[in-house]
């Protein structure tokens, strides 16, 4: 059975306290917690749910091949 390698920094038990920690902080008014990439990508933050392109030009109201006349 071949696995893939292990990332190191994905593998870090640590680094799901180390959220937890920060996020706490981040609570605090006032306070200004800093998440490094891979802490902010872990919580979410790089999350794409927007609308495609097919999507929002079908959802326009002002259609420009469409005369109505």
């Amino acid at each position: 059975m071949n696995r893939p390698p292990i990332d190191v920094e994905t593998d870090n038990p640590d680094i799901t306290e180390i959220i937890q920690e920060k996020l706490l902080d981040a609570e605090i008014p006032g306070f200004q917690a800093e998440f490094d990439p891979l802490e902010a990508e872990r919580l979410g933050a790089f999350k794409e749910d927007a609308l495609s392109e097919e999507d929002a030009l079908d959802s326009t109201i002002d259609h420009s091949g469409e005369d109505e006349q």
